[in-house]
């Protein structure tokens, strides 16, 4: 039976390595980039010097603090990430037209046409340190799933190899809460049932999973018995569009928060057009200053683009759902459900 060849290559730590590279001063330690604490920041990357003290992407900056208190901050560089990520990706389409990006710092290569996908895997690795003078590290399997728990064994700078005699052997030594695309929530809900690891996922049958989980039970079936059919998809579209503010003081009144809502609109309308983008559901996340998190979604008839009624669809969410009293640290805007503007044959009309 011919298998499909597989890569998965995620960066190491990409934006703190990025910053690491760019800065002396921040080499072999403790970096955090994300706003301060000062600033009622959070984590968006931390360096592997850090992640020795607990810190973690999206943790409050205090706790980044309290871990370490000789933490570094630097502030995100996007624009400088943004055109990292593409030289990474140009040395990708070198060898497979097959690439599908997930992030700015991680990606999905079919490979089959290539005589060794290994060797494959570490010219790329080489080829990107040459280039950037960053580390990547690589799975290489059979299938998205198994490249993808592969990519994370040998972490920093590391490649590993499942192949498919040994596929079902390494999903058995798993444990639940590594299976990509398993969260703590389903994982708790797995180990209520006596489902600790690859091995009792294996003994489950596809109905039974299915009468628990419903139709992901599929899915949770298929990866468990190395079974991924997913192709590798180039043109893969975002789910979803948006923008979100967290602030330095705490919101309390509505028109605070209006007022607020109206910079994201903002935000979330100008990447829609850049992307060529209309959506029918809208999504409003609210944090509280305790960390309490709701998001609230409305799907309407019409795709929308405009901020005017992305705002009015925002704001009627959030007095509808504001708690009594409250006290606001963020709030995010997100489109989803995308089609083309283009398809539609939407255009803004000029003014002139």
């Amino acid at each position: 039976m011919d298998h499909r060849k597989i890569l998965h290559v995620d960066m190491d730590a990409f934006f703190a390595s990025i910053e690491q590279r760019d800065h002396v001063e921040y080499r072999h330690k403790p970096l955090v980039v994300g706003g301060r604490p000062e600033q009622r920041g959070a984590v968006a990357a931390a360096s592997y010097e850090a992640r020795r003290y607990g810190i973690h992407s999206a943790m409050p900056s205090r706790v980044a603090v309290q871990r370490c208190p000789q933490v570094i901050f630097a502030r995100p560089r996007f624009d400088v990430y943004r055109a990292v990520s593409e030289q990474i990706r140009a040395i990708f389409r070198d060898y497979t037209t097959l690439v599908e990006p997930l992030s700015l710092d991680e990606a999905y290569l079919d490979v089959t046409g290539c005589e060794s996908a290994i060797a494959t895997a570490k010219t790329i690795q080489q080829r990107i340190f040459d280039t950037t003078q960053l580390t990547a590290s690589a799975g290489v399997s059979i299938n998205k799933f198994l490249a993808k728990m592969a990519s994370d064994v040998n972490k920093p700078n590391g490649l590993f190899v499942i192949l498919p005699e040994d596929a079902m052997a390494f999903i058995a030594t798993l444990p639940i809460e590594k299976f990509h695309g398993i969260g703590p929530a389903t994982a708790r809900k797995m180990k209520q049932l006596g489902i600790a690891s690859g091995a009792d996922l294996q003994r489950w049958s596809e109905a039974d999973l299915v009468a628990h989980f419903g139709k992901v039970g599929r899915h949770y079936f298929r990866v468990a018995n190395a079974q991924d059919n997913r192709q590798v998809n180039p043109n893969r579209i975002s789910k979803s569009i948006g923008a979100e503010r967290s602030f330095a003081e705490d919101l309390c009144t509505l028109e605070a928060m209006v007022e607020a809502l109206t910079v994201i609109v903002d935000d979330v309308e100008a990447r829609l057009l850049k992307a060529k983008k209309m959506g029918y559901t809208l999504t409003l996340k609210i944090k509280y200053a305790d960390y309490r998190q709701i998001t609230r979604s409305r799907t309407v008839a019409a795709p929308m683009q405009q901020a005017a009624e992305i705002g009015a669809l925002a704001q009627a969410l959030l007095e509808h759902h504001l708690e009594p009293q409250p006290r606001v640290r963020l709030l995010g805007v997100a489109i989803a459900n995308l089609v083309s503007d283009q398809t539609l044959g939407y255009q803004q009309l000029s003014l002139i």
